[in-house]
């Protein structure tokens, strides 16, 4: 039996339908002349073993060459004929496929949409064709400072969980794949209980889940059940227990480049990521942030530098990253490990804070604000963890944090004494 469920809250209202087979659609109107539809599946390169690794990406290309029903470019003339707009990414733990239409036409564009997504022909002659795009991708990646500096910091920074490998996957396994090893493989993943499909836009609810439901209701009769949910199986590495360190030489860069990493809590521990995100903003994002200010703008040892904190599936990861002349390359680390120390014993002040929370939810809220961003943010919580309330309440959770919570958060898994290190040098 068919179950709806509707919660309710003070910003977002979004109604979850949940077909029989286990397949959801969030649907929500919204008064802005478009409609967002973007399903997300539970699958990429983290759910890959070696041998197969990129093919999560690879069948992201493949999935537009064609079905029963649409011949090889027809869903794009389609699309484009409309004004309508489509894309797709493929990340460690999923894939999504989203498009953009005017109201009027989304009745029509959405079962395209759904249609390559999960029917898709995989012909033997396009997957050779694509095989060679797909490979050029890759090497335009290697041959990308900013992309080799990030894939050794994963490298370094995971030595077990399937985050140290590229999403890409290696030339030499793509060059190896065969056809059937992909439809096998989305027979595999592409699953109603792996997939949820978010749509935003300018039409009643009803009507919104209505025609995605009905199109989805033939395509339910063609899959079978499948058990891919997450892949949470995997359990997160220990904490670093001192600085490993790795160099290299790229005779392509003008400057070096230094990434200190941690590994943090992702999506499991979801609570703890809050204040990281936080402690991020307050190190190293804006012309306020602490290590800006203090190592670009008054001391001038830096040409950049930025933090982020990346809350992947099983585990995160807290990630400095500067570009800097090589002969600074000891001072810098120093410092940033001074700053990290600081936390370590210095609450920060209330008025900055204040400022800095309210920073980081308003930029949460002001970057779902139209119907794509929307249906983005209510795909990605619900196809991780089967639950928007996360996406309701992360301005709140961020604004319920206090001083001592960041203090403890960066003690916990901040230590200026243990992380990996990845220095990039120019010659």
């Amino acid at each position: 039996m068919t179950e709806t469920l509707v919660k309710p809250t003070a910003l977002n209202t979004p109604t979850i339908h949940i077909l029989p087979s286990g397949l959801t659609i969030i649907a929500e109107q919204m008064p802005v002349e478009a409609v967002n539809l973007n399903v997300w599946l539970n699958v990429g390169s983290a759910f890959e073993s070696d041998p197969i690794n990129g093919m999560a990406h690879f069948l992201e290309h493949m999935v537009f060459k064609g079905t029963e029903k649409l011949e090889i470019g027809e869903f794009e003339r389609l699309i484009e004929e409309r004004g309508a707009v489509t894309n797709a990414a493929t990340s460690q733990e999923y894939t999504h496929y989203y498009i953009t239409t005017a109201p009027k036409d989304f009745a029509e564009l959405a079962p395209l949409q759904l249609d390559v997504v999960l029917n898709p022909s995989i012909p033997d002659l396009a997957f050779q064709k694509e095989r060679l795009v797909v490979l050029e991708e890759i090497r335009r990646s290697e041959d990308n400072p900013r992309r080799r500096t990030f894939q050794r910091s994963m490298e370094t920074c995971f030595e077990n969980l399937p985050y140290r490998r590229p999403v890409l996957g290696p030339s030499h396994v793509i060059e190896n794949l065969k056809p059937q090893q992909m439809r096998d493989f989305h027979s595999q993943f592409y699953q109603p209980q792996s997939i949820t499909a978010a749509v935003v836009g300018n039409l009643p609810v009803e009507q919104l889940i209505d025609i995605v439901a009905t199109e989805l209701s033939h395509i339910d009769q063609k899959l079978r059940l499948g058990n891919n949910k997450n892949n949470r199986s995997l359990t997160p590495e220990p904490p670093f227990t001192e600085i490993i360190r790795q160099e290299y030489v790229d005779p392509s860069l003008q400057q070096a480049r230094l990434v200190m990493v941690w590994r943090v809590p992702g999506m499991l521990e979801l609570q703890e990521t809050y204040a990281l995100d936080i402690l991020a903003v307050i190190l190293g994002q804006g012309k306020v942030s602490r290590l800006f200010r203090d190592l670009r703008e008054d001391r001038g040892l830096v040409s950049s530098i930025g933090v982020s904190n990346m809350t992947q599936g099983i585990q995160g990861v807290f990630y400095i990253s500067a570009t800097l002349p090589t002969e600074n390359l000891r001072e810098v680390e120093t410092i940033i490990r001074e700053q990290i120390r600081r936390l370590h014993t210095e609450l920060i002040e209330e008025n900055d804070l204040n400022r800095i929370r309210t920073q980081v939810a308003n930029r949460f809220i002001f970057a779902n604000e139209r119907p794509s961003d929307r249906a983005n943010l209510y795909g990605y919580y619900y196809s991780q963890l089967q639950d928007l309330e996360p996406a309701f309440n992360y301005p709140k959770n961020i604004q319920s944090l206090s001083g001592e919570d960041l203090q403890e958060a960066a003690i916990n898994y901040l230590n200026p004494d243990a992380f990996g290190l990845v220095i990039m040098k120019p010659n």
